[in-house]
């Protein structure tokens, strides 16, 4: 392992090294300072942090904690995770399953008191904890978006039935279970009311319990609302127009979801407690090494390992060396991404408080790949492969006559169909963006034959998928 003043001294090299990467890694664009970066893009606060051979090795925070105070961002500044949260909620749900106080194949109606997974008719579906914490139980309602601090917030099972002042629709499963994946902060929250209900504790006590305190993730609660004493320690949220959140955030009820508050640094614990017991160490919350192996394996039969897929908490990529696996997320004005490698037992942890800063967390993963050459766990060449958002500009066509256009500039994508005015996109996930003001989702897809990508449009539950145009043609 580096000693921490050599990490030290490369992660500030790597931090004035941030550049838009291109397809040709010859002309990648010009290096930029964060500083620089977060002050083009008004992003006002970050918080980094680095492991190295399963130990995390640096932790720092730039930048201040609201757009309107000068309140420096420091290590120990509370960021909201977003669904990271559901990560650290699996290891939990794991703990549980290793200590026998759970199955993983169980229907989960054998464990709810305070509420039932509603039946469609006659037809009442199973569904499993496997199911939830994969996104394979094909229940609905995709995420949250939180409440104001002032109020009303609803309870867990009110959020479940979809009823007020809940502002969401119920959680009900929509298709077969273990098919396919879907995408369901409802179905984590489903698995949250199975936890409280078979412990019959509150939900932040039982992850502190059962996670945070043990892994050493001291800065971090599952608490809504915050107490007062972490609340005078956390960044505030920041909107696309670069405004904070009104009362600084967001309040969930869905905490397995969306609700947990932490630091960078935290994250890290967490990532390194994964890679450590996976290279057969000791694990500080009694997973064995085999349990910490099936979190990163496909849990649909038709799925292998090689591609992107969803195991038990995790998002992974890939396979042998350049495998890694971690997690996104995103609440109302905050930003994070976890990756971790676990050939090298190496990684980092990003967070921001605005939701424009997407790009950057791409620009600085792919800056710590370069420097520390994470993919293969050696070797100064290895590059992360990220998503390179001006590579993506250009023009897209569907047969049927529907032509849009996909711009870059000043590393913000906008999309235009046909004449009308371009609207902003945010990324959602490593290829998926979405309209801060309209219902459009825009998810790019790898074509493996020219290296360019075709694109799928997601509007009302319905999609269309337009291909590349190269050269005046569209793309065989």
């Amino acid at each position: 392992m580096m000693n921490k003043s050599s990490i030290h001294d490369r992660a500030m090299k790597v931090l004035h090294d941030l550049r838009p990467e291109t397809p040709s890694r010859r002309r990648n664009g010009v290096p930029k300072s964060l500083a620089n970066v977060m002050q083009r893009r008004a992003i006002p606060g970050v918080s980094i942090a680095i492991l190295d051979h399963c130990e995390v090795a640096w932790e720092s925070g730039f930048g201040a904690r609201s757009a309107d105070r000068p309140d420096e961002v420091k290590a120990s500044t509370l960021f909201q995770a977003g669904s990271i949260s559901k990560a650290v909620f699996a290891m939990a749900v794991m703990r549980l399953v290793e200590m026998g106080t759970l199955d993983l194949d169980e229907d989960v109606n054998a464990y709810l008191t305070s509420w039932r997974v509603p039946s469609n008719g006659e037809w009442v579906p199973r569904i499993t904890l496997r199911h939830l914490l994969s996104h394979t139980g094909a229940t609905s309602v995709h995420g949250f978006p939180g409440y104001p601090v002032s109020g009303p917030v609803p309870t867990l099972v009110q959020v479940l039935n979809g009823a007020p002042p809940a502002n969401t629709l119920p959680i009900v499963v929509e298709g077969i279970p273990g098919l396919s994946y879907r995408y369901s902060g409802g179905g984590t929250t489903i698995a949250q009311q199975v936890i409280m209900d078979v412990l019959g504790l509150p939900f932040p006590d039982l992850m502190r319990e059962l996670v945070l305190d043990p892994v050493g993730m001291k800065n971090s609660t599952y608490e809504q609302p915050l107490p007062p004493d972490r609340a005078l320690v956390a960044a505030s949220g920041h909107l696309a127009n670069g405004l904070p959140v009104v009362g600084g955030w967001h309040l969930y009820p869905e905490m397995a979801a969306a609700g947990l508050w932490t630091t960078a640094g935290d994250l890290a614990r967490l990532g390194a407690e994964m890679l450590r017991v996976l290279g057969g160490g000791h694990s500080l919350i009694g997973l064995s090494q085999e349990t910490a192996a099936s979190m990163l394996r496909p849990q649909l039969l038709h799925q292998q390992l090689g591609g992107e897929f969803v195991g038990l908490g995790w998002f992974c990529s890939g396979q042998g060396e350049p495998f890694y696996f971690g997690h996104g997320g995103e609440d109302h004005g905050f930003i994070a991404q976890m990756r971790m490698f676990r050939a090298s037992g190496s990684g980092a942890v990003v967070m921001m408080n605005s939701v424009k800063g997407w790009p950057l967390i791409s620009q600085i993963l792919s800056a710590l790949s370069r420097e520390f050459g994470w993919t293969s766990g050696s070797g100064a060449n290895a590059v992360l492969s990220v998503l390179d958002y001006g590579s993506l500009a250009g023009t897209y066509r569907h047969a049927g006559g529907i032509t849009s256009t996909i711009g870059f500039e000043r590393d913000d994508l906008t999309l235009q169909i046909g004449s009308l005015k371009p609207v902003l996109l945010v990324a959602s996930g490593e290829r998926t963006f979405s309209s801060p003001i309209v219902d459009i989702h825009v998810t790019f897809l790898p074509d493996e034959s020219h290296g360019l990508p075709a694109l799928i449009l997601r509007q009302f539950g319905s999609e269309l998928r337009l291909e590349r145009e190269v050269h005046g043609q569209n793309t065989p």
